[in-house]
């Protein structure tokens, strides 16, 4: 079963939330988390927070799921509506400062259990 969260309107350009979710992408839960956690990038702390409620997604929606063998199924960034603010320059000319926004989309799934694949292989 497939579990979502989504973060919409988050002040941070695509380009740079994208250098971080392209280092989680298709890792299991607890690494990606651990991941996060040590990275350095201004980043990591909304994904973090994120990727925690998608997990708690999944505990309340399935009782039987295995946190274990959860893994970052697609995480995608995609650019929200851009807020555009005037800075004043020399000359009474002005400067355009354009402020990014995204929508972060995590969604997981859990990963075929090794007993059910090997005894699906024993139909000698």
């Amino acid at each position: 079963m497939e579990f979502t969260a989504k973060l919409r309107y988050h002040q941070g350009s695509p380009q740079k939330l994208r250098l971080v979710v392209d280092t989680i992408r298709g890792k299991g839960v607890q690494d990606a988390v651990n991941s996060l956690s040590l990275s350095k990038k201004h980043a990591a702390q909304p994904l973090s927070k994120l990727l925690k409620s998608a997990i708690a997604n999944a505990e309340n929606l399935d009782d039987n799921v295995d946190i274990d063998n959860l893994f970052i199924k697609e995480v995608f960034v995609d650019p929200g509506p851009t807020l555009k603010r005037l800075r004043p320059r020399a000359q009474g000319r002005a400067f355009q400062i354009l402020k990014r926004q995204s929508h972060i989309t995590i969604k997981l799934d859990s990963r075929p259990v090794a007993a059910e694949a090997a005894t699906a292989g024993d139909g000698d």
